[in-house]
């Protein structure tokens, strides 16, 4: 926890600094609408002030999908705020929704673990076994039938499952939860099928609510100006992030499309760009996603099931870390990368990583979706060696041809 404190506060001291270094001036409080052009702000000095302002953006972020019937209390029903603040792993754990937030909260504490093991015994055969080796168990209840979300391509989904499985995370697909009681000393949840059948209770000690995130848009004083929100809370747009009134615009989780920071970023640049120059841009096809488990998965681009759904001819290359000196050597040989590419043109459509460094790897396939590259540009672009990179050649390489190492 201290360790965690310290990476927050500096992170966010660093912010206050580019601020001044930018002659941004900073007001800690809450803001409302108090006219088209006002923002009325209770200072956290408990003074009141209202700025007037030309142009405004609003950029309020998300908060966590709360689970009907079932109140948040950051002990033992928790989110994933709550989650990195726990002073002790829990014995029991029951996390509802198997999605990105979820996955990425249960690995941290298995990976911390894991690390720690690593550090007294210098044996990497217990990360299959490091959960149950500590008297815990965790259960992942998902609605759908795959984990990481739609957005996740099947194939890649069902490899990670695996791997996550063999960490000690159990998993009910296609399962819905009933209900919660959080009376007792631990927590206790009735689930059942999706589609209906026989309900089960589930005991745990700590309950992690991951069923997503929702615009955090409440107390901005909307209704104040009469700016219009969709059904789902979202502050509504164009397609230059302008409201119904043109000078005041809207950035990341709290309008459309993926709620990821680093979307929003270049959405800040872009409703800037629109602002000063009358013009910007933002290529949602080429925004990565990454889940930041162990291992990592990301992907940029399209998945099977949409191309599928489009109607597109695609080719496939894979390549595993199995294959790879660098992954070998690091004896993190767990995942692959994908391509999928136009099976015509070869143009690249998505690319998809489970592996070590998965996260930063990304970073290619966005740089080729943006500049319409395909497999052959890069299984043909030189990689170091021994780097895990490498694997990322080759996969593009067993889309047009044949993979080298495999």
């Amino acid at each position: 926890m201290a360790a965690k404190n310290t990476s927050v506060d500096g992170l966010t001291k660093g912010v206050e600094f580019l601020f001044k270094k930018n002659n941004v001036e900073y007001i800690p409080g809450t803001g409302a609408f108090s006219g088209e052009h006002e923002v009325k702000v209770n200072r956290i000095d408990g003074n009141e002030q209202t700025l007037r302002a030309k142009n405004i953006i609003v950029a309020t972020g998300s908060e966590a999908t709360p689970f009907p019937g079932l109140e948040i209390d950051e002990k033992k029903v928790v989110t994933s705020t709550g989650a990195i603040a726990l002073e002790e792993v829990p014995k029991k754990m029951v996390v509802i929704g198997g999605g990105i937030i979820g996955l990425e909260m249960v690995s941290l504490f298995l990976t911390r673990i894991y690390k720690t093991l690593c550090l007294e015994v210098a044996d990497r055969a217990f990360q299959g076994s490091v959960w149950s080796r500590l008297g815990s168990d965790v259960t992942v209840v998902e609605f759908l039938g795959q984990i990481g979300g739609p957005g996740m391509d099947a194939e890649i989904s069902k490899l990670t499952q695996r791997i996550l499985t063999k960490q000690g995370m159990k998993f009910k697909l296609n399962t819905k939860v009933l209900s919660g009681d959080p009376s007792g000393e631990g927590v206790k949840l009735e689930v059942e099928a999706a589609k209906g059948g026989k309900k089960e209770t589930l005991d745990a000690d700590v309950v992690l609510v991951a069923i997503g995130r929702r615009a955090y848009t409440a107390g901005l004083g909307l209704e104040n100006i009469g700016l219009e929100v969709d059904d789902k809370g979202r502050l509504v747009i164009d397609q230059e992030y302008r409201t119904k009134f043109p000078h005041i615009r809207v950035i990341g989780d709290c309008t459309f499309g993926p709620m990821l920071a680093h979307k929003a970023e270049e959405e800040g640049v872009a409703a800037i760009e629109f602002i000063k120059k009358g013009y910007g841009h933002v290529n949602y096809n080429a925004i990565p996603s990454v889940m930041y488990t162990h291992p990592e998965v990301a992907w940029v681009g399209q998945n099977e099931a949409e191309l599928k759904k489009d109607g597109v001819k695609y080719k496939i290359g894979s390549f595993p870390f199995s294959a790879n000196s660098r992954a070998k050597t690091n004896l993190e040989t767990e995942g692959m990368v994908k391509f999928l590419a136009d099976a015509e043109t070869d143009r690249i459509l998505g690319i998809h990583i489970v592996g070590p460094n998965a996260g930063e790897m990304i970073a290619e396939g966005v740089l080729a979706l943006e500049y319409g590259a395909s497999s052959e540009d890069v299984g043909r672009t030189s990689h170091a060696h021994p780097t895990l990179a490498e694997a990322f050649k080759e996969a593009a390489m067993a889309t047009y041809g044949k993979a080298i190492h495999y």
